[in-house]
């Protein structure tokens, strides 16, 4: 899978970009604070529809143009999936609601018809690797938990509409919860949200017991590779509804040890998702909040038996998120067929030599990969001269 074509019109600080983009190396070279990241931004939300760079879409929006009362912004691309060529839009139309207020809404055009998101996430494919990315293993779990849904959505078709339905029921259960918290009612409710949640949260549990053990795979070899074998790296999936049965009378420990619940069907997680809500139904509108479910899973990761997320040194979390996302790249290949779209910014600036030479030796596996830099420098002469170069500058791209 490769981009062909990108334009963008009112999409940060690119009033209007039109240019074609040519397969395999893009170098985009420019100063700090001229829209390279901005671009590899627009490439990713056409893959995930949302930013990793804020979790508030309406800042994507060129702030000069999200001042009128109807504002615009609009990103398409032309790409090859296999033999076939697509075209996707996405508007994000900021509109007039109540007294001086505005609310966001997208559009999706998938090859010239009006689609929902979750229909089409994952028709285009992009991994992204920016330093930022540290938080997935230093900060709290919903990184992680973001993280792995993000992935799940692009390589499971099923996979955001399912979370979706999960969000909502959850939403509404913790409503009934709290209602019988304060006023009390009949507990029966909850009968209707609990058959909900687990229908959807067994599909969202079960996703992500075969996701987590595959990508821990890749990137075990990957982390060994990077680490000359000094380091065995592990993906410790935790979830808030373990289905895996504990033995008779066994206490629960913390304890770091690999847990295999793959031979588990999905059949199994939901009945055994449901029986646990039932058995916590007290507990939980005592407190008026769900406290099982995948909206409380944990990941974390750890080497030779430390847990990073605590413990690990700057260099060791560094080398990880490269390991995951180089396993991220491989798995999405595995599971749908076609290489992602690479999307590199300023990395090379957050590696030592060897690590960035391991990184390029890499990318003669992939599609297309699109970097950014302030420093060519930091390749080497050889690969310079096989990429594409373009300067980035106030908005505007230089070929």
């Amino acid at each position: 899978m490769y981009l062909t074509h990108l334009s963008l019109t009112n999409f940060r600080n690119f009033t209007r970009l039109d240019m074609d983009i040519p397969r395999r190396v893009v170098l985009l070279v420019g100063s700090n604070a001229t829209g390279k990241t901005s671009l590899l931004e627009a490439v990713y939300f056409l893959a995930a529809f949302t930013s990793f760079q804020t979790h508030v879409d309406r800042q994507l929006v060129n702030f000069i143009e999200a001042k009128k009362p109807l504002a615009v912004g609009r990103l398409v691309a032309e790409y090859r999936r296999g033999p076939s060529a697509h075209r996707l839009e996405v508007r994000l139309i900021l509109e007039p609601t109540g007294v001086n207020g505005q609310r966001l809404r997208k559009e999706i055009i998938l090859d010239g018809n009006k689609r929902p998101l979750s229909d089409v996430i994952g028709h285009f494919n992009a991994v992204v690797f920016v330093p930022q990315m540290t938080q997935i293993v230093e900060s709290g779990p919903e990184e992680r938990r973001r993280y792995l849904n993000l992935a799940l959505a692009q390589t499971i078709p099923s996979y955001a509409q399912t979370l979706n339905e999960y969000t909502q029921a959850l939403t509404q259960r913790n409503a009934l919860l709290k209602l019988l918290n304060e006023r009390g009612g009949d507990q029966s409710q909850l009968a209707f949200w609990d058959e909900t949640i687990t229908r959807s949260g067994a599909s969202i549990i079960l996703a992500r017991i075969s996701a987590v053990q595959e990508i821990e795979k890749l990137a075990a070899r990957v982390h060994q590779t990077l680490t000359r074998r000094q380091e065995v790296l592990r993906l410790n999936y935790l979830p808030a509804y373990d289905p895996l049965p504990r033995p008779p009378r066994q206490i629960a420990m913390p304890l770091n040890t690999a847990v295999d619940r793959s031979m588990l069907t999905l059949e199994e997680i939901r009945q055994g998702f449901l029986r646990r809500l039932g058995q916590v139904r007290s507990e939980e509108i005592a407190r008026g909040v769900t406290t099982l479910g995948p909206h409380r899973d944990e990941l974390r990761f750890l080497a030779n038996g430390i847990d990073l997320s605590d413990y690990g040194s700057r260099g060791q979390v560094r080398t990880t998120l490269l390991a995951l996302k180089l396993a991220e790249i491989e798995w999405m290949k595995a599971r749908t067929g076609q290489w992602p779209v690479l999307l590199l910014d300023e990395v090379l600036a957050e590696l030592d030599t060897q690590r960035r030479a391991d990184l390029l030796a890499y990318l003669e596996n992939i599609e297309q990969a699109l970097f950014t830099t302030t420093d060519l420098k930091l390749f080497t002469p050889e690969f310079v001269e096989r990429a594409t170069k373009w300067e980035v500058h106030a908005g505007e791209v230089r070929h």
